[in-house]
């Protein structure tokens, strides 16, 4: 037979036979396998069983032993050697295992007679709260314990959304149904957004990228914002019909002013060109940040907006904690993200560049300004402000779904 038919004939009679071995006589039978064999015969029998090798010899010097004279206090009965390894710590301490996983159970965190309540569970941690306790262990037996009890280190997972709208999917199916009407009329349709800030200058940027072998670029060791270079705000608008993008980078604030302001740029550069004939604009937005549901200054500079361009402005809000469903994110942010990553963001400059530059296999552009202006905060809408918005709330949560007309300029 060849070594193959070998192996697998040897593991066939060991999966038969293993189930009615003890440690003892599956040492024996696998060192009479190898012993038959001949040369090579351990090393054989070894990968058929997954026994170790020096298992098969502790085999073959039994069979060994029991050829020769017994002595008087030979040990033949014994599937062990006498004093062979001590007992296991949860068969000596009876609570150890209780105790232990009293102390790694989530209820810890809300009991005040806890010694871990305000502190990292580690092994460590764990083994000196067992030890105060009265056991006698150690990290390393810990971590043992920990693997015998099903336990293993894992990271945390985003996977909650938190509290959850009732009304959220019909918040979905009524946006999905204005997109498609609003498509279906070439009308152009936005999804607008602000990117996280990037603080400009030799800072970390997350990620990798090639360089030659232990040369990394070497950056500063905190990043705290440089006064003279400052932050960029990049704020986009994607155009779901046309799919094209457009970013307007900031160097202040994010504000509702900036958003509106950053959308007019849009328009006067890209949008009315691609809908020179169009009469409305659909904006789907995020329920928080600069162009929150909640913002009287959002609403107001919407409505200059619209009188400046003479285009009734619809805009409908994703339902709170629900940002991801945003088609910016997935569109235009992520990619933007990938092109940089690991290059830091030394300058204005190349944070444009960069945007710019941003391309996939499916043929992704991107057109990026600078936006050099200043924006004021804590700006309050007055009420008589606010009634002056020609506003139309809808009749299903009108707090996410309205619309803003232009008005007749005398």
């Amino acid at each position: 037979m060849s070594d193959k038919q070998v192996v697998e004939s040897i593991q066939d009679k060991y999966d038969s036979l293993s189930p009615y071995l003890n440690e003892k006589t599956r040492r024996i039978w696998a060192a009479i396998e190898a012993r038959s064999l001949g040369w090579g015969g351990v090393s054989q029998v070894a990968l058929a069983t997954g026994l170790s090798r020096t298992t098969i010899h502790a085999g073959i010097r039994l069979l060994l032993d029991a050829s020769g004279e017994k002595t008087s206090n030979d040990d033949s009965n014994r599937i062990r050697s006498s004093g062979a390894g001590r007992k296991l710590l949860e068969e000596k301490d009876a609570m150890l295992l209780s105790d232990l996983e009293s102390l790694i159970e989530p209820v810890t965190l809300g009991d005040p007679e806890s010694p871990l309540k305000w502190t990292s569970k580690s092994v460590v941690k764990l083994a000196a709260a067992l030890n105060i306790g009265g056991h006698r262990t150690s990290p390393k037996s810990v971590y043992n314990l920990l693997e015998s009890l099903g336990y293993s280190l894992q990271s945390n997972r985003k996977t909650r959304d938190g509290s959850s709208h009732p009304d959220r999917d019909d918040q979905f199916l009524h946006i999905s149904n204005q997109v498609l009407h609003f498509q279906s009329q070439n009308e152009p349709v936005i999804s607008v957004d602000t990117k996280k800030k990037e603080l400009i200058g030799d800072f970390k940027n997350s990620g990798t990228e090639w360089c030659e072998k232990e040369q990394p670029i070497e950056v500063k060791m905190h990043d705290f914002v440089d006064p003279k270079l400052g932050k960029a705000i990049p704020y986009g608008i994607y155009d779901l019909t046309s799919n094209q993008r457009w970013v307007n980078v900031g160097i202040d604030h994010d504000t509702a002013e900036f958003a509106v302001e950053s959308i007019r740029h849009w328009w006067y550069s890209m949008g009315k060109q691609v809908y020179p004939s169009s009469e409305h604009i659909m904006i789907t937005a995020d329920c928080g940040g600069s162009n929150s549901y909640r913002s009287r200054l959002w609403k107001l500079k919407l409505q200059e907006l619209a009188t400046d361009t003479g285009k009734t402005i619809h805009v409908c809000h994703f339902p709170p904690g629900t940002s991801k469903w945003n088609k910016i994110e997935h569109r235009l942010f992520c990619h933007i993200t990938q092109n940089w990553r690991g290059r830091p963001l030394t300058s204005l400059q190349v944070v444009i560049n960069l945007i710019r530059n941003t391309t996939t296999t499916q043929g992704l552009e991107v057109e990026a300004r600078l936006d050099p202006n200043l924006y004021k905060t804590g700006i309050k809408v007055t009420d008589q402000e606010l009634d002056t918005i020609a506003i139309e709330r809808n009749s299903f949560h009108g707090e996410w779904n309205y619309i803003i007309k232009p008005k007749v300029v005398s």
